[in-house]
């Protein structure tokens, strides 16, 4: 079997075509669906023949920029200039007029060129300040399909999902039940299989303009598993095996069985700066620390503390997905999650996002693709001080090359000299409860601690020579220094905590010793208690 991920190679037939015949099992879409939705061209053509409502687009094909602007002046300004076999805002842009159109065309081209392989772009009327809601399609190699409701995806920059949320707020019920039928019928006019995303625009008016179909798992695809309880991924790899959506391996036995749960919505945390144009960071991140909790989910790549970031792949680190009965309930988990996490060495969006979440216009739902454009203030960010980053160097700094602000520090270093006990090695230990538990054995040395009558004592002493933060360096030499004094001088001690999970890693990464040597040696130092 064959799983793209969220890789654009998904939605080539040719690869699925090599896959069939090489006797890969490809997971997604047969190879006649992509052929009939294998570009964003395509796919309008696939809606226009089931009437469904698309947005008025170019009738010749765009091969000169004379022909562009001819098209362009019919569907009449503004319009929308897109890569036909792209996605993430790739090669798009917005013509406002002619002249936009001259500089941006030729660079249209040459973006979708560069990110996908081919350069065909294709115009279609802008449609002002819609919401961007999308539709999860699952279907079976059996003939069924239903719909995993809706995503709202419009909080966007550059055309580029930064926050999704599902269901959708504030969207009529009449509308999302059109966007459902539109979508089912076009999957089924092309005997979809697998899962897909099939894309809408909603205008302030309500009107529907369909955008395209991307056969393949979506970033975004958490909001819907959670609020469903849908594992989309798995369910991919089961109907690619030939299995049915209503077998227990799916269990989604029609559409009347579905129905969401609450509110959820996923951040992009990536290592861009939003008050830099976005501009990807990269290096080595110093410090890494994730969030975690009820109804937050994370979905990460390889990121850990030292990881070096790469300024030639995708500038996300992690998926932070959170979860409420309300969408500001799911708001308000984000804004924990967001507070929780530690990421050092490179700049990233936390603060741009936390500002996205803390707006009341967002937390009602009421967003269309323009939010961040509209709303300056969501780049006025307050920096985050990292104050325990800056702490822990100081310490380190002063601890290595002293303090250069301490004025007249004495070279002459005394040292106090330990008290170490004393004791008479030439007569033997006094008799302790070790010394009972081998002569009781265990049932009866227990009976006798049960009627003892009296408190015992356990001293931690030696534990928290390995455990404790001002004593995780101390050797075994020095702890045998007292250890035998201790036994000898104390023997009415119930029991000793010599060892701690922290012994490991005093002993084997710090002190390069044998932990299990240690506890030897100290048992032969302390063998009655």
């Amino acid at each position: 079997m064959s799983h793209q991920g969220y890789g654009f190679l998904y939605e080539k037939d040719q690869f699925a075509q090599k896959c069939e015949d090489n006797g890969i099992i490809f997971i997604g879409p047969k190879v006649s669906v992509l052929k009939s939705l294998g570009d964003k061209v395509q796919d309008k053509e696939v809606a226009v023949q089931n009437d469904i409502p698309v947005g008025q687009s170019h009738a010749k094909d765009l091969s000169s920029i004379e022909i562009a602007l001819e098209e362009a002046e019919k569907i009449g300004y503004p319009v929308t200039l897109k890569a036909a076999s792209g996605g993430g805002g790739r090669g798009m842009r917005v013509i406002q007029n002619e002249d936009d159109l001259k500089s941006g065309f030729k660079e249209s081209k040459r973006e979708a060129l560069n990110a996908f392989g081919d350069d065909t772009v294709f115009i279609e009327k802008y449609v002002q300040d819609p919401k961007h809601i999308e539709i999860q399609i699952v279907a079976d190699n059996h003939g069924n399909m239903v719909h995993l409701f809706e995503r709202d995806c419009s909080v966007q920059r550059r055309y580029q999902k930064v926050i999704e949320f599902a269901p959708s707020q504030g969207l009529d019920e009449g509308i999302k039940q059109n966007l459902y039928e539109y979508a089912i019928k076009l999957c089924k006019a092309v005997d979809y299989n697998n899962i897909g995303t099939v894309e809408f625009l909603v205008d302030r008016t309500g009107e529907i303009f369909f955008i395209e179909v991307n056969p393949r798992i979506q970033v975004e695809h958490t909001v819907t598993e959670i609020i469903t309880n849908i594992d989309l991924v798995k369910a991919q790899v089961f109907i690619a095996g030939g299995y049915k959506l209503s077998d227990k391996q799916i269990k989604i036995e029609s559409q009347e069985s579905l129905h969401t749960n609450g509110y959820a919505l996923q951040c992009r945390i990536t290592t861009e700066d939003p008050t830099n144009d976005f501009k990807p960071d990269y290096g080595t991140i110093t410090t890494y620390r994730s969030a975690s909790g009820f109804g937050i989910r994370l979905d990460a790549g390889s990121i850990y503390q030292g990881v070096a970031v790469s300024p030639f792949f995708d500038s996300m680190l992690v998926k932070v997905s959170a979860s409420s009965r309300t969408l500001d309930g799911a708001c308000r988990k984000m804004r924990r999650a967001l507070a929780e996490f530690r990421i050092r060495g490179v700049m990233t969006n936390i603060g741009f996002l936390d500002n996205i979440l803390s707006d009341q216009t967002f937390r009602n739902g009421d967003v269309t693709v323009n939010f961040i454009k509209n709303n300056p203030q969501l780049f006025e960010i307050k920096k985050t001080r990292n104050r325990a980053t800056k702490m822990v160097k100081f310490l380190g700094d002063v601890i290595v090359n002293g303090n250069e602000d301490v004025k007249n520090v004495p070279k002459k270093k005394d040292f106090i000299k330990p008290v170490i006990p004393t004791f008479n090695d030439a007569v033997e230990y006094p008799k302790g409860t070790k010394d009972l538990l081998t002569e009781y054995g265990p049932e009866k040395f227990s009976r006798w601690v049960l009627h003892e009558g009296k408190v015992h004592y356990t001293d931690t002493t030696m534990r928290d020579a390995h455990q404790s933060l001002l004593a995780t360096r101390m050797r075994t030499t020095d702890m045998l220094k007292v250890a035998e004094g201790f036994a000898r001088n104390h023997p009415e001690v119930f029991s000793m905590e010599i060892w701690g999970g922290a012994t490991f890693d005093v002993c084997m990464r710090f002190l390069k010793e044998n932990p299990w040597e240690r506890l030897r040696r100290l048992r032969e130092a302390m063998p009655n208690i």
